[in-house]
């Protein structure tokens, strides 16, 4: 009995090793199935956003110009020639249309020892925008279409000299319904903060006007839960 009993025991051993296993190497395939799917992923949105800039129905074919190139005119994009510049920190495009008038977030969180101590600059920023979904060729929000002030959307920006930082929300406007599982800016749209010139006024014409492709990892919730790259067209001036 104690020989049939060892038997069983090693013969139940034996496959519950077995049994473990191959758990561990289903598991293994899982994981390595999941790495390769968003490899693949990546690269289809590498794919699409090549296409767009070899040409697309918004700007015709881009041409693609290095930081460097950027700084040394002054970090303008050439509208005529339909500049965009390419990050390469994070892969971001960026077209200026317009500077825009006013002052810099920079230039707004400069240091008072009384008044701002901290040298941080908080602003209401109103945008006009539209978002293109560049890999399934679809517009999948805009306000650009709506005449009424009220239909702009709105962010609360607070920008930190210290560290060049930026935090931002938005507090109503159609970004902050559609993608209502997130109320954070993503950092492609905080981006342009960095060149560009912001003023209340939309009589002088000069309204801070960008063009962007964003890649998931700079983009909205959605955008980087499906790897997906986006267009937009954004306009930015301070509100009240």
């Amino acid at each position: 009995m104690n020989r049939k009993f060892l038997k069983s025991a090693a013969s139940s051993t034996g496959m519950t090793a077995l049994l473990a296993a191959v758990i561990v190497c289903i598991a293994g395939l899982s994981s390595c199935n999941k790495g390769e799917t968003y490899a693949k992923m990546k690269e289809r949105e590498r794919d699409a956003i090549d296409r767009f800039v070899s040409g697309n129905h918004f700007t015709g074919r881009i041409n693609v110009i290095s930081e460097e190139a950027f700084n040394a005119q002054g970090q303008t994009t050439n509208t005529a020639n339909n500049e965009f510049v390419r990050f390469e920190s994070d892969g971001i495009y960026m077209q200026i249309v317009r500077k825009g008038a006013g002052y810099t977030m920079w230039e707004m969180s400069e240091p008072d020892p009384q008044y701002n101590p901290d040298s941080t600059a908080t602003q209401t920023i109103c945008c006009r925008f539209l978002e293109y979904d560049i890999e399934n060729a679809d517009t999948t929000c805009t306000n650009m279409y709506q005449t009424q002030n009220a239909y702009v959307d709105k962010m609360q920006c607070t920008y930190t000299r210290l560290g060049r930082s930026y935090t931002a929300w938005f507090t109503e406007g159609k970004m902050k319904d559609y993608h209502s599982s997130s109320s954070v800016v993503p950092k492609g749209w905080l981006k342009p903060l960095d060149y560009i010139r912001l003023a209340r006024s939309e009589g002088s014409g000069e309204v801070a006007k960008v063009r962007l492709i964003v890649p998931h990892s700079s983009g909205t919730a959605n955008a980087s839960a499906y790897v997906l790259p986006f267009y937009y067209e954004i306009t930015y001036q301070l509100g009240k």
